[in-house]
């Protein structure tokens, strides 16, 4: 065991809290305790739905509960108060503009423009030194399952998806230019070798001195370690680092259910145990090639977070080695990253932001993946509950 962390170290609730003023803690509080609930979960968000698409004027009573409970704000400049405090307590922002599900080329220009404006002023701003895209916010989904099945492309959708290359690879290039890191997001299965194909050709380019860019492999898919290794030859053979996000995926209902109608194998693995086994072998594969891997771990896994400190502390890894971070979305987790913000690891918030409207389908898949989750929200609740009595006494 890491002579510096044991699991008691997540227990710090004033740590975990510290910036929660009495009202938002009560607030988290509510929150969890309805996420908890699945039957209210799914009429909640379908309620939510509805009064959105309606048009029925429920945006302020959304952006003062879950809106502000788990994202920055409506825009970048609304979220700059939050970014200054998380920093103030040593924790890193990365603004994710979470617009999901557009559709037309003048969407995925403004998200690509959006992600460029952000990264060029993280340039200047110590507390983002990471951005954030998702490869279905530059492209038409459709047009990478068709990349994907490798169907040929109609001279348009020739044309499109040239276009969705030079979106990429001005992002990327703009944050080799600033020499901030660029993480980019997993996508559903039946897209993601397109993508992972498009984000190797990025490392290839823009990785040689250090790890800029960064795939996300989602490790409650069966196949992600050994796409790891070869990708690790990759970079070996062509001289490129690695750049890897890891996380446990966010889309298991969806995987498993088109595996189903499609009379497929899910490439999901059987069960939480085999994820949690899966992501913690990943991990320490990664460890085991430090030299040639940069990683971002993305996880809300105690168990996971001690094991990765404790084999950084056998490899004689200090705890703000510039390759690695740890990171929790906004609003998750924090008795995780403050505590290890607090013992000097380097950690980051992925901060949501964008028009409440257009962040809906991001939060409402947020609530569903926590009920989904079991433990994850009852130990949020717990914590929440400690953290109340202690200010109390």
């Amino acid at each position: 065991m890491n002579d510096t962390l044991t699991s008691s170290l997540f227990e710090n609730t004033k740590n975990a809290f510290a910036l929660k003023s009495d009202s938002e803690l009560e607030r988290a509080y509510f929150l969890f305790k309805m996420i908890s609930k699945q039957p209210l979960v799914r009429i909640g968000t379908a309620v939510t739905r509805f009064a959105l698409n309606a048009n029925l004027p429920v945006e302020g009573l959304i952006r003062s509960t879950v809106f502000d409970h788990f994202c920055g704000g409506v825009n970048e400049d609304d979220c700059m108060s939050t970014v200054d405090k998380l920093y103030e307590a040593n924790v890193c922002s990365v603004l994710d503009y979470s617009v999901e599900g557009k559709e037309e080329d003048s969407s995925f220009d403004q998200c690509m423009n959006k992600v460029i404006s952000l990264t060029k002023f993280s340039e200047h701003k110590e507390a983002m030194p990471i951005s954030v895209f998702k490869p279905s916010g530059v492209g038409r989904f459709a047009l990478w399952q068709k990349v994907n099945e490798k169907k040929s492309l109609t001279e348009t959708e020739q044309r499109e998806w040239k276009r969705v290359k030079e979106r990429v690879d001005l992002i990327c290039k703009t944050a080799y230019d600033c020499d901030i890191e660029i993480l980019i997001d997993a996508e559903e299965s039946w897209i993601q070798d397109a993508a992972d194909t498009l984000v190797t050709e990025m490392m290839a380019k823009y990785n040689k001195e250090k790890a800029i860019v960064y795939n996300t492999l989602q490790c409650y898919r069966h196949d992600r370690l050994d796409y790891l290794k070869k990708l690790h030859a990759e970079g070996i053979e062509r001289d490129f680092r690695v750049g890897v996000k890891i996380v446990r995926g966010a889309y298991m209902e969806k995987e498993n259910q088109r595996a189903l109608e499609k009379g497929y194998l899910t490439p999901i693995c059987a069960n939480k145990a085999a994820t949690d086994k899966n992501f913690n072998h990943t991990l320490r594969y990664i460890f085991d090639h430090i030299k040639d891997m940069s990683p971002f771990l993305g996880t809300h896994n105690e168990d996971s977070c001690l094991l990765a400190t404790e084999i950084m502390h056998e490899i004689g890894l200090a705890v703000n080695d510039e390759r690695v971070w740890f990171g929790q979305l906004y609003g998750m987790s924090d008795h995780i990253s403050f505590n290890l913000a607090d013992k000097g690891y380097n950690v980051a918030k992925y901060m949501p932001f964008g028009p409440v409207k257009d962040v809906m389908p991001y939060l409402i898949r947020r609530a569903e993946e926590n009920t989904s989750v079991a433990g994850q929200t009852n130990r949020e609740l717990e914590l929440l509950k400690a953290e109340k009595k202690r200010r109390k006494l």
